[in-house]
This record gives structure tokens, C-alpha cells and sequence, in this order.
């Protein structure tokens, strides 16, 4: 991926760019949902009593973050009555999107979790995942199509740091809240967090407003088929019915798979192997009987075949006739594990500070609030070093901070509670994670090809996050066998092919004409 050049000033001045700083704003819309349902509902639920294992496979509700291309499509093509006509094609998704975001938020505080029923607050946090999925698509397709290359790095920097803004909010904002509201680990009150979360909600105005003044991007000069209502309806339906299927899938398993989890503990000596053993199925089963409900939707008709070429075969094969069979899979691997060092330990994150000794107010501050600066300035030096160096440079950089930052977390739990440690290891952390990220989201950017702008960026981002968060749904199993420090290490570990695949792709990164 060859890129120009720019001096320091020029690098500077393009910040000040109307579309560079739109970005901000919508990086706050998409960064807000995040830890409301990964590490704020992770302490919700661990003060309400629920075992850890438990708490962390509830991460899997972002799973919609890793499937998202699999509805990008719909969104590139299918209006949204009445908002499209009067917004726009992406303004009209991304105001449903939000709409549907709130009342997911305000959905998760209608049942206590230390009452044992979390059916209902699991259902609206797979929604919550869903919707900001959603969002995310439309924002992504947004920046791509609003500027060209040039802009994307720095782009990707602003959108960075409205993202962690909005998971501060979410973040140390929803911790602040609750203790202020009455709530603390040994002292659980459920209208605390439940008022909490009923902000976040109304927090989400900001993205609503953002939506409804900004400028719909440029039409490209793109041909669509066009398709009739029925293709539309049917697509439609046969999403919906995979999903549910999905969904019934887990439901109605939930009583066998604890029975067999007991089972297999005794058979094998292991309750927490066996329950990974087992939940690992049930996923697997609820994937294949989606996929089972998808086929036969296709195959009696439903759903139009040209529809399904159009929308699915033909961007992927877009892809590799651009870069070719061998380059492609290569770069595709690349996508999919750049992350996974910090995706797989973020998901048990907040529950280890708790662990070793915490307080929220201490989380809040250090890890959220001083853990958001830090990622802002490495969001903002990743984009500057891009334009500056190029990406692939940046992107070797990044994996190798990474990787080698997670390491420090093992000292933190040798130390236990040290707030002075607990500010390193979130200053390195953080710092390197926002130059990482700013530099792979402008690659993944240039892997796009605008006549599928949503598809295929969603495609990218969705097997970015895929492995690494099905990986950290068993985090909480991992560390109730290994330990904390093996836990770390593990998660070094698992950076190191990363290096060598970002090695072996820069001869592959030339934009291909």
C-alpha cells in the first residue's frame, strides 16, 4: 500500500478538515454501546452475584460486531421507508440504528440480574450488539465514501477518539453513576445501576443530533441492480429467521447444556473445561442451524438467487480478483488476528482490576478516564505517523506494542493493588492500542472498494473481531484453570504470528488498479 508522504504542517492541518471532525462526533455515537455491554455489564453482573464464567460469555452479545457483514448488504441496498426519502441512503440507517440502540439500553434495565432470570437482559444486550453493529456499518461505509484515501488515516484518528470519548462515557461515566446512585461490590442496589443505564441511553442524543445535521456523502456514480419489494422482503425474512433460529437455539439449550456441563465435569475432573467444552457446541449449533434455516430460505425460493450473487459472491469476488487468490487469503488472516492480543484480554479486563483489588471509582478514573487520554494521543499519533511513514510501517509498530504491552499486565498482578503500577501499564497500553488501531483502520479502509463500500468493509471488520471475541468468551474459563499471569502471557503469545504476517504482507499492499 504505497502512501504519499506529507510534511508535519500539512499532516496538522488536515485535522481541521469539516468531514475529519464530523468523525468525532459519529466515533462517539459508535464507541458509547461498547462497554455497555462489555465491561460496565461485566461489573454490573459481578456485583449482582453472577459466577464469573457466566459474566464473560455474556461478551458473546457482540457477536453481532463479527457477523455484521452478513446484514452490510441490506444496508447498501434496502431503503428504510420514510427515513431514506427524507435523510438519505446512510443518514436514514444510521438514525434507525440509534433509535433501535437506545431501546436496546433502556431494554437491559428492566430485570435484575441478581434475581437469576437473565434471559431478558440477555435478549436486549444481543439487540444492543446487533443495532451498534448496524451503526457501525453505516459510519464505516459514511467515512469511506464522504473523502477520499488521503483523509482516511487522520479520519480514522478523530473517529478513534470520539469512540473513546463515548466509551468513557460509558465507561467510567456508567462506574461513576452507580456508585454515586448506592451501588458496591458487597453492597449490590439494582436502581442504581438501572439509572445508570437509563443515562447512557439518553446519552445517545449526541448521535442522533450528529445524524440529522450532517450532509448525506456525495452520490458515486455506482450501479445497483435494481431489486423489487419482494427480493427486499424476502432477504429480509430470511435474516430474521436465521437470527431466530439462532436465538431459540441458545434459549431452549440452556437447561441441557448446564445438565451436560455437570455431566461432563464429573467424567472428566474439569467443571471448567467441560462447561467450554459444552458452550462451544451450543454456539456451533446455533450457527449451523442458522445457516440450515439461511439454505433452505434460498433454495424453496424465498430469497432471490441473483440477489444473493449481487450482494454476497460478487464483492468477495471483487476482492480477490483485485489482489489475487494467494494475496487475499493472506491479507484476510491479517485482518482477522491483528487484534486478538487486546480484544482477548480487554473482555476480562475490568473483572482482573476488581480482582486484585480495585475499587470502581479507581477503575473509573485510572483505566477509563486516564486510559482514554492515552488512547486519544496514541489514536492522533498512529494517524500523524501514517501519513507521515505510511501505514504498513505503523501497522508493524502497532502489533508489536501490542504484543509486547500485555506482559506488563503480569507484573500488575504480582503487585496487586498499586495504583502507580496500575497508571503504567494503562499509559502503555493505551497509548499503544490507539496507534494501532488508527493505523489499521486506515488499512482497512484502503482494502475497500467504493462500489461496496459497506459489504466489504464489513466483511473486514467483522473478521477482525470474530475469532478474538469468540476467544475471549472464554477468558473467565481460562483464568479460573490458569491463573491471571498464564492468562497474560497466553495473550503475548498470541501476537507474535501477527508480526510475522504483517512482514509477509507488505509486498501485498500496493492498491491494485
Amino acid at each position: 500500500m504505497q502512501t504519499t508522504l506529507h510534511s508535519w504542517r500539512h499532516s496538522l492541518q488536515s485535522f481541521g478538515h469539516p468531514r475529519v471532525i464530523t468523525m468525532l462526533f459519529l466515533g462517539f455515537s459508535a464507541g458509547l454501546p461498547l462497554l455497555l455491554i462489555f465491561s460496565s455489564l461485566s461489573l454490573w453482573l459481578r456485583e449482582a452475584g453472577v459466577e464469573r464464567a457466566t459474566v464473560t460469555f455474556f461478551s458473546w452479545a457482540a457477536l453481532g460486531y463479527s457477523f455484521k457483514f452478513v446484514w452490510a448488504p441490506l444496508v447498501d441496498a434496502l431503503p428504510v421507508p420514510l427515513l431514506t426519502r427524507r435523510l438519505g441512503r446512510r443518514r436514514g440507517w444510521m438514525l434507525l440504528a440509534q433509535g433501535s440502540i437506545i431501546a436496546a439500553i433502556a431494554g437491559m434495565t428492566l430485570t435484575d440480574p441478581a434475581g437469576g432470570h437473565l434471559t431478558l437482559m440477555a435478549l436486549a444486550a444481543v439487540l444492543l450488539g446487533f443495532s451498534s453493529a448496524t451503526q457501525d456499518i453505516v459510519i464505516d461505509a459514511y467515512r469511506i465514501e464522504s473523502a477520499d484515501v488521503s483523509l482516511q488515516a487522520l479520519m480514522s484518528s478523530t473517529y478513534i477518539a470520539g469512540y473513546r470519548i463515548g466509551m468513557l462515557v460509558s465507561g467510567a461515566g456508567a462506574l461513576f453513576l452507580a456508585s454515586a446512585f448506592g451501588s458496591a461490590k458487597g453492597a449490590y442496589d439494582y436502581q442504581a445501576w438501572q439509572s445508570a443505564y437509563l443515562i447512557m441511553a439518553a446519552t445517545m442524543s449526541v448521535g442522533v443530533l450528529t445524524t440529522l445535521v450532517i450532509a448525506e456523502p456525495p452520490t458515486r456514480a455506482i450501479r445497483i441492480p435494481s431489486r423489487s419489494t419482494g427480493d427486499y422482503a424476502g432477504f429480509l425474512f430470511m435474516f430474521i429467521a436465521a437470527v431466530t433460529g439462532f436465538i431459540m437455539v441458545f434459549y431452549y439449550s440452556a437447561g441441557l447444556a448446564a445438565e451436560l456441563s455437570r455431566t461432563l465435569a464429573g467424567v472428566l475432573g474439569a467443571k471448567a473445561g467441560a462447561r467450554l467444552l459444552v458452550e462451544a457446541l451450543r454456539l456451533a449449533a446455533g450457527v449451523a442451524t442458522a445457516w440450515l434455516i439461511a439454505t433452505f430460505t434460498i433454495r424453496s425460493g424465498v430469497v432471490s438467487r441473483d440477489m444473493m450473487q449481487d450482494t454476497y459472491i460478487t464483492p468477495l469476488k471483487d476482492f480477490f480478483r483485485r489482489y489475487g487468490l494467494k494475496s487475499a487469503l493472506l491479507l484476510l488472516v491479517l485482518v482477522g488476528v491483528y487484534r486478538i492480543s487486546d480484544i482477548v484480554l480487554g473482555v476480562i479486563a475490568n473483572v482482573f482490576y476488581q480482582d486484585v483489588g480495585f475499587t470502581k471509582p479507581e477503575i473509573a478514573g485510572v483505566v477509563k478516564t486516564f486510559g482514554l487520554f492515552m488512547t486519544i494521543v496514541g489514536g492522533f499519533l498512529g494517524g500523524l505517523l501514517s501519513v507521515r511513514y505510511g501505514v504498513v510501517r505503523i501497522l508493524l509498530l502497532g502489533a508489536l506494542l501490542s504484543a509486547a504491552t500485555n506482559l506488563l499486565f503480569i507484573a500488575l498482578a504480582a503487585v496487586g493493588h498499586d495504583l502507580s503500577m496500575l497508571y503504567l501499564v494503562i499509559s502503555v497500553d493505551n497509548l499503544s492500542a490507539g496507534l494501532a488501531s488508527a493505523a489499521f483502520v486506515a488499512f482497512l479502509s484502503s482494502l475497500t472498494n467504493i462500489r461496496f463500500t459497506a459489504m466489504q468493509y464489513a466483511i473486514f471488520s467483522s473478521l477482525m473481531t470474530l475469532f478474538p471475541k469468540i476467544l475471549g468468551g472464554y477468558s473467565g474459563t481460562i483464568v479460573d484453570s490458569l491463573g491471571y499471569p498464564y492468562f497474560f502471557m497466553l495473550t503475548a503469545l498470541l501476537g507474535l504470528p501477527v508480526l510475522i504476517l504483517v512482514w509477509q504482507a507488505r509486498n501485498y499492499l500496493d492498491p491494485p488498479t
